[in-house]
């Protein structure tokens, strides 16, 4: 039966546990305000053994459940990211180089948010050996945000789709004020573009993150100043650019011609793409399905009835006759190999055109036109009507 003392002893390193489980989540968000080496009190020539030694001494010192004063935890989680980043090789020589600023543009490179992958080494360290926490052992990735993308309807003719064209068009977007960096400070609360994280105490060994909207917040541990003398007009400008649209040979209505990056810029974030929309102007003859053409041609009974011969003008100008030799029927539907839309995707050649023909009869006969197409299709040579 266990002891008194094992008890308490197996309910202390539960809450230990627990603790440092609910920091973990937050630990890569952290950062530090102070050097990372002064932090742990230590020289930049400090060994690993020496960094985990000063880890292990300020960990214990600042912890939760040891430490009840105001900011306790906060410090808890600034001194696991110091070491973090100090016993890992290729960070710590980032941030040796180009100090936290290029750490976080390294990290951000990396899609990931920092301050992850060593958590079970913390475990370790304090004896109760390592893995297992969290899916994988691994923290969670950070993706880049983003402006919203801009899709703009580009109206264009028939012809132009399928000639093929180019144009120029101006747009006007919004980019950052120039010297836009000098506008922000720092604030550890912000976590990315308007987003603010605090962290608060609700229990002895527990603290809880609070996440909050916060337009001032532009970037991971930076916050816009109000009134910057620099950028007075805030945070972006206008700026009309040149664009040149090359719009291929048989593109398709719906489809986007992207300007990658080019929508509005915003502190801490990516510039969404600018898509042109391709929308199809309606045109006076033909019709378009795919690669194909449509169109409908109306013909009087007598050339439905002997045969006949049309000439066609295309998109492009060029002319083609097409023959019919046989009897048309009404709505009878010729096909014409090569007179559609340019092929897309490689495919090369062109659609088919499709002439469906539409039979004129006429409104009435005289009794001299009815006796001879009856002497014609009748054969009898029967005048009686």
């Amino acid at each position: 039966m266990p002891s008194l003392r094992q008890s308490s002893t197996r309910t202390m390193l539960t809450q230990f546990l627990l603790t440092l489980l609910l920091l973990h989540t937050q630990i890569h968000r952290i950062t530090a305000a102070e050097d990372f080496y002064k932090l742990l009190g230590i020289s930049r020539k400090a060994t690993q053994k020496e960094i985990k030694k000063a880890y292990r001494s300020k960990s214990l010192e600042f912890h939760p459940d040891k430490n009840k004063n105001e900011g306790a935890a906060e410090k808890f989680a600034e001194i696991a990211y110091a070491y973090e980043v100090l016993t890992d090789e290729e960070k710590k020589n980032i941030y040796d180089r180009h100090g936290e600023e290029g750490l976080k543009q390294h990290e951000q490179r990396q899609g990931q948010g920092g301050g992850h992958g060593g958590f079970d080494d913390i475990f370790s360290h304090f004896g109760f050996g390592g893995g297992g926490f969290g899916p994988g052992g691994g923290g969670r990735q950070q993706r880049e945000q983003s402006t919203p993308n801009v899709n703009i309807p580009l109206r264009v003719s028939l012809k132009q789709l399928y000639l093929g064209d180019t144009i120029e068009v101006e747009y006007v977007r919004q980019t950052l004020c120039v010297n836009w960096q000098e506008c922000m400070k720092a604030n550890q609360e912000c976590q990315g573009p308007g987003v603010k994280v605090r962290m608060q105490q609700i229990a002895p060994g527990f603290v809880q993150q609070v996440q909050q909207r916060d337009e001032r917040c532009v970037a991971r541990g930076k916050m816009w100043s109000s009134n910057c003398r620099v950028c007075p007009d805030g945070q972006t400008q206008s700026e009309k650019i040149d664009l040149t649209i090359d719009l291929q040979k048989g593109m398709y209505p719906g489809e986007p011609i992207t300007f990658d990056g080019v929508a509005d810029e915003k502190p801490g974030m990516n510039p969404g793409d600018l898509n042109f929309v391709i929308t199809q102007e309606k045109h006076e003859y033909y019709h378009r399905d795919g690669d194909h053409l449509y169109i409908t041609m109306e013909i009087p009974l007598v050339d439905a009835l002997t045969g006949f011969k049309h000439e066609f003008e295309h998109l492009d100008g060029h002319k083609f006759i097409v023959n019919v030799d046989g009897v048309t029927e009404c709505d009878h539907v010729m096909r014409v190999s090569g007179k559609g839309m340019p092929r897309r995707g490689g495919r090369g050649g062109f659609g088919d055109l499709f002439i469906t023909f539409d039979v004129d009869f006429p409104e009435t006969l005289t009794v001299e036109q009815k006796k001879g197409i009856r002497k014609i299709l009748d054969g009898r040579g029967s005048d009686e009507l």
